[in-house]
């Protein structure tokens, strides 16, 4: 059983551009869901916030459009693949998946085969309407009907999909931000100020979920740099997700004084995802991915945003963004299994 330090920013708000303040705080899937594999997998996770004050979570990520189904987002994935022949070539925006109703394919193939249509016939049907919204930003029901590809769905029953699929994100977001109220962690953390070298030195690996938190309190802290300094002299995994990697901007030099992870491979939240975000629409003040860059990372993102991507190079695990979380908490226990 391995020891995990559970870095969570206890951070309330982010100074923007213009130097108003902004709500923040840790997104709630990308706590949860690593914190839970975790868990299920033996380990003693302890909860640590640089203060030792209850972190918040950032209400932005408790948005019911991140919190859509499962099935539902790979449903999803399989209808933008028939955009293109390269994958790759696919640019989907935030808005995109959460402002046309193009994540509610499934729930809408399924009305379709109900009826009687062939299953590979809904998919082609949904797949080309869902092309038409993705390429004229217009919404998949208006496309359905105005377009006459509704395979004879009415409108009504097309848009009770998609009210169908925000219901189940609410209610997935509910259950959530209720399991995260009820970890004891999450209510007391530790102070990762008051840990003393042979305690930062229990551990057996440090992950650093995000949110736009670890932007304030995690970015340029002393306590941050000890805990990575002893770490990464075991060679102890040192992982972090979205926003999380801001931590690594507060690990010391090296004896040749280069940053302690120059040279590393990386990623975290590309500047692509933040100016889709409602923070980068504000202005922010500074962006982790550039930072990074400067800092001396080698800078690696999947080839579209919002698609999961992690990174492993030699101690150092990371993770690109919320789609991520569950890929880099395996990338982890993989780790500490080795």
């Amino acid at each position: 059983m391995a020891r995990i330090a559970y870095l969570v920013s206890s951070a309330k708000e982010l100074a923007l551009a213009d130097g108003t303040r902004h709500p923040t705080g840790y997104f709630a899937e990308e706590a949860l869901k690593p914190y839970e594999r975790f868990c299920a997998a033996g380990h003693d996770v302890v909860v640590v916030t640089p203060d030792g004050l209850a972190p918040t979570a950032d209400p932005y990520g408790l948005e019911h459009f991140f919190h859509y189904p499962e099935e539902d987002q790979d449903f999803f994935a399989s209808v933008t693949r028939t955009f293109h022949q390269d994958p790759d070539d696919i640019r989907i925006t935030l808005h995109q998946t959460t402002e046309l109703g193009l994540v509610a394919a499934r729930r809408i193939v399924e009305r379709l085969t109900s009826r009687g249509t062939a299953p590979s016939e809904a998919h082609a049907l949904v797949s080309h309407a869902a092309k038409i919204a993705w390429s004229q930003d217009r919404r998949l029901v208006d496309v359905m009907v105005d377009e006459a590809l509704d395979g004879g769905l009415s409108r009504q029953e097309i848009q009770q999909a998609v009210d169908e699929l925000d219901a189940a994100a609410r209610a997935l977001s509910a259950e959530r931000r209720r399991k995260l109220d009820s970890i004891e962690g999450f209510t007391h953390p530790v102070a990762l100020s008051t840990l003393s070298e042979e305690e930062l030195a229990g551990f057996d690996a440090v992950f650093a979920p995000g949110g736009h938190g670890p932007m304030v309190d995690l970015a340029d802290n002393a306590d941050v740099s000890r805990l990575l300094r002893v770490l990464h002299h075991k060679q102890a995994p040192i992982a972090s997700l979205c926003h999380g990697p801001a931590l690594l901007l507060s690990a010391p030099e090296r004896e040749d004084g280069q940053w302690l992870f120059d040279g590393y491979r990386m990623t975290c939240f590309t500047d692509e995802e933040e100016d889709q975000t409602v923070a980068g629409r504000l202005g922010m003040a500074w962006y982790l991915d550039t930072a990074l860059k400067n800092a001396g990372a080698v800078f690696d993102d999947a080839p579209s945003a919002w698609v999961s991507h992690v990174v492993v190079d030699r101690n150092l695990i990371t993770g690109q963004n919320p789609a991520s979380s569950e890929a880099t908490a395996d990338a982890v226990l993989k780790a500490l299994a080795a």
